[in-house]
């Protein structure tokens, strides 16, 4: 099965997925959303698993914590993955744990040599608990913190290097960042090493409600923006076609509200096919 453009699945549009039947359709799911002993969301997911390619994507990993991954949540997703045999495991290069609270947010962090030795532990202990490799995904960014060695990009490149993990580019993620951090989008995403990219993410964004703030929020309750498509589109002439999701989180539209967005993507993978056929 060739996987194009896939959707973040929505328990309530499980009717309409287990009958869809675009070419290269596949879903993704919150692991810690399905990571319990039975029940009838795991049954739905086990059903969309016997019809499509499933991805779990992560958000409880935080794998830029000096604290490593729990041993629980790591058996949790392990007996996920078993069950579910994802074509990809996903979480994202941050932090939420500290003195043994867990925090909501994606939270930033000096990119150090330090931490990228911290990091690249604890992708080693996630990836030996599961058995294979993960895809690591860039988070969007709302503050220019102090104190880095390195880059993004290079972090992020050093750390597949070190660990074997791949990387997952959420484009409005870069868009978001550079709006932010006044940065230009187009050098963040040329400067991304093509032969560690397993998976990419497009999803919609909004001006934080406080103008004052100036500052874009990665809200995931928008359609895909004209800009994050010509970035997408940037990136794909330049490193060839990866599984690509739209991502909703909130104020969730119909099902084929969202195909209309998925099956953009489908087009764009396939002319991208064409080209390089």
């Amino acid at each position: 099965m060739i996987m194009t453009a896939g959707l973040g699945f929505k328990l309530e549009h499980l009717d309409e997925a287990l009958t869809a039947r675009s070419p290269g359709l596949w879903f993704e799911v919150h692991a810690e959303n399905y990571m319990v002993d039975g029940g009838p969301r795991l049954r739905a997911l086990a059903a969309l698993a016997e019809r499509f390619a499933i991805s779990l994507h992560g958000v409880g990993l935080s794998l830029a914590s000096v604290e490593p991954p729990a041993a629980d949540h790591l058996r949790r997703l392990r007996t996920l993955s078993d069950l579910i045999r994802p074509t990809a495991i996903s979480d994202h290069l941050a932090w939420q744990k500290w003195a043994g609270a867990h925090h909501a947010d994606f939270l930033p962090f000096p990119r150090t040599r330090q931490a990228l030795d911290i990091t690249a532990g604890n992708v080693a202990r996630v990836q030996d608990a599961l058995g294979r490799s993960i895809l690591v995904e860039n988070p969007s960014l709302y503050v220019d913190l102090p104190g880095h060695d390195l880059d993004e990009a290079t972090f992020l490149a050093e750390l597949a290097a070190r660990t074997g993990c791949g990387l997952l580019v959420d484009v409005n993620n870069i868009f978001v960042s550079a709006a932010n951090l006044r940065f230009s989008p187009e050098a963040r995403i040329d400067a991304i090493p093509a032969a560690i990219v397993g998976e990419i993410h497009l999803a919609g964004h909004r001006p934080d409600p406080d103008p004052a703030s100036g500052l874009l929020i990665d809200s995931h309750d928008a359609p895909v923006s004209d800009p994050v498509w010509l970035l997408y589109q940037r990136l794909i002439d330049r490193i060839g076609t990866r599984p690509t999701l739209i991502e909703r989180d909130d104020e969730i539209p119909p099902f084929q509200t969202l195909m209309l967005e998925r099956d953009r993507a489908h087009r764009l993978l396939e002319q991208r096919m064409s080209i390089d056929a």
